[in-house]
């Protein structure tokens, strides 16, 4: 989330986006930072005039309630609406020692 931060102060809109694609995949077990790495998303989509990327994320604001709610999140997805919000996706390398003692375990 820094990262993205640090990114956005300079207005490299790409590169937060993509550390926010990573904050995500980090996160997204945790319900507060899920929520608010979809908020920091959204909030890029608006600067960027991505419309796609703003609907995208209004529905995966909402969609972040149920999905903690039944322990149901796909592992490895980056958050962003280019992806489908349903589809689990490999973990990059370097984050698979992250997560391999997050809630939900495992590496499946």
């Amino acid at each position: 989330m820094r990262s993205a931060m640090e990114a956005e102060q300079v207005n490299d809109l790409d590169n937060a986006f993509k550390s926010l694609e990573r904050a995500h995949i980090l996160g997204q077990r945790y319900f507060i930072p899920h929520i608010a790495t979809h908020w920091q998303m959204l909030r890029i989509g608006l600067k960027r005039n991505d419309n796609r990327e703003v609907i995208g994320q209004i529905v995966r604001l909402i969609a972040t309630v149920p999905g903690f709610i039944f322990g149901w999140v796909p592992r490895g997805n980056p958050g962003g609406a280019n992806i489908s919000a349903l589809k689990p996706v490999p973990l990059p390398a370097d984050l698979q020692p992250l997560l391999l003692t997050a809630p939900f375990g495992g590496t499946s």
